[in-house]
């Protein structure tokens, strides 16, 4: 079982940075890729950026240029250094991880708690 913490959510001034991170612990092989989605009210969760193992990077256009996500293998966590925010930015922010709980098992999506972040206009 894999366990994620949040941190980092907060109010900021569009046009702000904030930085997000996440850390897994637990009981788990590998982690694969790593990621945040983000789920305003009565929306459905959308992507927003995925690093995997090797470091290959993808994001969603509305974010793409502004917001930068990376991740340190030694400990386990995820980062998303968000840039020049708006408030369309404003919305909960969830960490996804891929791990495997062995090397023969298949890959499972664990999601952390959620973090707040609401960007001030």
């Amino acid at each position: 079982q894999v366990q994620l913490v949040e941190s980092g959510g907060g109010l900021v001034q569009a046009g702000g940075s904030l930085r997000l991170s996440c850390a897994a612990s637990g009981g788990f092989f590998s982690i694969n890729a790593m990621g945040w989605y983000r789920q305003a009210p009565g929306n459905q969760r959308e992507f927003v950026a995925r690093i995997t193992s090797g470091g290959i990077t993808n994001y969603a256009d509305s974010v793409k240029g502004r917001f930068t996500i990376s991740r340190d293998n030694g400990n386990n966590s995820v980062y998303l250094q968000m840039n020049s925010v708006k408030p369309e930015d404003t919305t909960v922010y969830y960490c996804n991880v891929a791990a495997k709980s062995s090397r023969t098992s298949s890959s499972r999506d664990y999601w952390g708690q959620g973090t707040q972040v609401t960007v001030s206009s």
